[in-house]
Order: C-alpha cells, then sequence, then structure tokens
C-alpha cells in the first residue's frame, strides 16, 4: 500500500455511455526513448494502461514489473474465459480471479504481496459500464468515480463535488483532464459501445492525440523548459 501511495496517479470516472481512465505518466528522463508511444504498438507507450480484453482496461498504480505480471495473467484468464465459452469474461469476475491470485500471496510465507493496485474499466452486456478498484490484499470494489496512487485525496474531494450520476462520456473526459491537468504527463483511455455493431470499442490515445484534448478543454501542459525561462 505504500509503495501504490508513492506512485503515478490513475483516475477512472463511470459515465453513462461509457468509462474514461487517465493516468499519470513519469518520464524518469529526458533520454529515455519514447518512439514506441508514437509510432506502433496499441495506443500509449503501455506504462500505466493496458487493454486486458476487448471489453475491459486496466490502470495500474505501483511496481510496474508486478503490475506487468498480473496484466499478463489476467489477459490469459480472459483468453481462458472466451475458449470455454465464447464470450467475454464478465468485468467483476475477471476483478475476482486476479484478486484470488493477490489474496494466495497474502498467506504463504517466503512470498510478499503484489504492490500494484488496478482500476478496471469494462463493458458486458448484463451490467454494461463498470469501474472495479483491486488492492494488493485482494480486496476488490465498484465505483462510480475513484482515483488511486499520490495525491489521490486532493483527486477524490474534486470528484465528489463534480460527479454527476447522469453524466456522459464527453463530459467524463473534461473532468477527469481538469482533475489530472497538473500532471506533467499522462495516459489516457476511453471504453465505449460501438454504435454499430453494438459491441465495447476500447480507445487507448496516443501522446499527440492527449495533447489535442487539453486544447480542445482549454488546458495545456506544463512544460519544464518553459518554466525555468520564465522562472
Amino acid at each position: 500500500m505504500e509503495a501504490i501511495s508513492h506512485a503515478g496517479t490513475v483516475l477512472g470516472v463511470l459515465a453513462k455511455d461509457g468509462v474514461v481512465l487517465a493516468a499519470e505518466k513519469k518520464v524518469t528522463g529526458k533520454l529515455l526513448d519514447l518512439s514506441a508511444s508514437t509510432q506502433g504498438g496499441y495506443g500509449g507507450s503501455g506504462e500505466k494502461i493496458f487493454l486486458l480484453n476487448t471489453n475491459v482496461i486496466g490502470g495500474v498504480a505501483g511496481l510496474t514489473a508486478d503490475a506487468n505480471s498480473l496484466v499478463n495473467f489476467c489477459r490469459s484468464a480472459a483468453q481462458r474465459h472466451l475458449l470455454t465459452y465464447n464470450e467475454d469474461i464478465p468485468v467483476e469476475l475477471l476483478a475476482q480471479r486476479l484478486c484470488d491470485l493477490k489474496q494466495g500471496y497474502t498467506q504463504y510465507g517466503g512470498l510478499r504481496p503484489f504492490g500494484v493496485s488496478i482500476l478496471y474499466a469494462g463493458y458486458d452486456p448484463h451490467y454494461e459500464f463498470q469501474l472495479y478498484h483491486s488492492d494488493p490484499s485482494g480486496n476488490y470494489s465498484g465505483w462510480k468515480a475513484t482515483c488511486i496512487g499520490a495525491n489521490s485525496g486532493t483527486a477524490q474531494s474534486l470528484l465528489k463535488q463534480e460527479y454527476k450520476d447522469d453524466i456522459l462520456v464527453k463530459d467524463a473526459i473534461g473532468l477527469v483532464l481538469r482533475t489530472m491537468s497538473k500532471t506533467m504527463d499522462m495516459e489516457f483511455a476511453v471504453l465505449t459501445l460501438d454504435p454499430t455493431t453494438k459491441t465495447p470499442k476500447a480507445k487507448i490515445y496516443r501522446p499527440h492525440e492527449i495533447d489535442a484534448l487539453l486544447l480542445s478543454e482549454g488546458l495545456t501542459k506544463k512544460d519544464e523548459d518553459t518554466e525555468m525561462k520564465s522562472s
């Protein structure tokens, strides 16, 4: 839990017609090669937000190495369910499967718990759009809007004030961007229904698409160089 409290913020908002996820991306240095985030790959640079299945996106806060292992487990569980039942795994069932694994690591000697909290943004035909949160102990809970990681308390209080039950995706995007706009860099993803096929459609935004979103909301990303020059 301590590792998660110092990790980059991950925020999720449930809307009537979709779910929005955003994560603070910690860029460790200017010499880091970020070419993979602008060309090839699926959406972002794959540091904090992952596609777990066609109907579920996950946002992770905590130890990234642990997160990679859990993301692989989630993807395998989703594919096993698809193979067995010929349908996408329900969101809560996927959260349960992962929490069973997490809880197992808290009760055996010689093993440490996974230092990761995960937000699951998903869709299934029965309960439609859902947002779940799981922590290292194996507890999970459903949310309308929530935040994990550093400064989550401040973000939670802002969400409490501005969240409405009948919020739509386009307003949820604005709410998330306003809440996260203080961060230097972020990853961003939206899960909606395709209007023609009525199947869940995940979009993980690329960096230039996030910049365009920020501009459309009248927000701009802080730049370290500009700040240093102005001071």
